[in-house]
């Protein structure tokens, strides 16, 4: 029984509306590959836009190393949990390297987007939409 020797990783949790991402990026890797609750990035994100979304903050920081990515997403839609993740990975760049802290806040990666759903009200449709108006 052959066992995986430990490799050093850096962990991070990343938010965005009610998506949370436990992210950890694992070195050693001979290329960066991305496992999202086990299941390849291909097949959690099948479209472009969101796969680019996830790969922004490795992309932006330049690094020449490789990781094997890995997370747990739970929440929201598919594009919060993306920009989740994102935030995820950034936070934990900046672990792995805290030099790389001022390049990933200039593009904004670094802050929680604070934004969310506003509540609906009583007598409401939704949070903000009445019911339409009858003069009889």
């Amino acid at each position: 029984m052959t066992t995986k020797s430990p490799t050093k990783y850096y962990e991070a949790v990343g938010r965005r509306k009610s998506a949370v991402a436990r992210v950890r990026l694992h070195e050693g890797a001979k290329k960066t590959t991305f496992k999202i609750n086990d299941r390849t990035i291909e097949s959690y994100f099948p479209t472009g836009e969101l796969s680019q979304v996830v790969r922004d903050a490795i992309m932006t920081s330049g690094l020449k190393e490789s990781f094997e990515i890995t997370a747990k997403i739970e929440g929201g839609g598919s594009h919060a949990q993306a920009e989740a993740m994102r935030h995820g990975i950034a936070r934990a760049l900046t672990e792995f390297n805290p030099e790389l802290r001022a390049v990933l806040k200039r593009a904004g990666f670094l802050k929680r987007d604070p934004r969310s759903t506003e509540r609906k009200k009583p007598g409401l449709k939704k949070a903000r939409k009445s019911p339409q108006w009858s003069k009889r």
